[in-house]
């Protein structure tokens, strides 16, 4: 990796240090080192198989839920300077913490209502007046709450893709985490939906950090502050989005933004 020294006012959200992942025998990521900033969008981009939903999944110890996986390094979650892949952090509450949106839209066979109260009830949440503050908090920080706020106790498999889409949005936020994941979260939408949905990272980023894996370079482009070029289980370069984009360093780099290789 090109060591590119960012000078950057935004305080650290998280970090990893020296990170590597195993499945098994596979090594599937090789010591990556790299900064996630506050109220910032940070994308991942790289040809499929190159490990970039494999570190996404890192954050909230997703791969925890498999047996044989295995982590070595640091995720660093700041302003408490904790080790997020320590044995003595709780999983759980790391999820709460740090949300994810998936690739396709996941609602619970349930109400719209009870999706997003989902996450509040695990945390123990009881009261329905706090449940029902919560959730349209929630659904309006998701750009949702003018379209369902009438249909709150119909199952959410009755709303579009890209409802749906945002409902899981709305399910990640009411539990007020610090740092969002979005792994291709557009790729089953079509284009009014995604350009919602970039609207809306857009709207998201002023209160909380975001990491998101997308296989569009121009959404890259379009919704980051900052891009991670990845290859092969490898952070090949990592800087401002505009850097990356215009004047890469690397000329791997260079070869997979302008299609030579992908």
């Amino acid at each position: 990796m090109i060591d590119m020294p960012i000078q950057e006012s935004a305080p650290l959200k998280a970090e990893a240090r020296g990170l590597s992942f195993h499945y098994g025998e596979v090594r599937a990521l090789k010591n990556i080192d790299m900064p996630i900033r506050d109220k910032k969008v940070t994308a991942l981009i790289g040809p499929s198989g190159c490990g970039k939903s494999t570190y996404l999944r890192c954050f909230n110890r997703m791969h925890d839920l498999y047996p044989g996986n295995r982590y070595e390094g640091e995720i660093r979650f700041y302003p408490d300077d904790a080790n997020l892949l320590a044995p003595e952090i709780d999983p759980i509450e790391v999820r709460m913490r740090i949300g994810m949106v998936f690739q396709k839209p996941n609602p619970f066979p349930k109400s719209i209502y009870e999706n997003v109260a989902y996450g509040l009830r695990v945390r123990g949440e009881s009261n329905k007046r706090a449940l029902d503050d919560k959730i349209e908090q929630a659904l309006r920080g998701a750009a949702l709450w003018d379209e369902v706020k009438d249909r709150l106790g119909e199952l959410a498999s009755r709303l579009s893709g890209g409802q749906q889409q945002r409902l899981c949005i709305a399910r990640a936020l009411a539990t007020d985490p610090e740092l969002l994941l979005f792994d291709e979260p557009t790729s089953a939408l079509d284009p009014i939906a995604t350009g919602a949905i970039e609207e809306l990272i857009h709207e998201l980023k002023k209160r909380v950090a975001i990491l998101i894996v997308t296989h569009n370079m121009q959404q890259a482009a379009r919704v980051s502050d900052y891009t991670a070029y990845m290859y092969l289980g490898e952070m090949i370069e990592f800087g401002k989005t505009d850097e990356i984009f215009i004047k890469p360093q690397d000329k791997r780099t260079e070869d997979y933004i302008t299609g030579r290789m992908g």
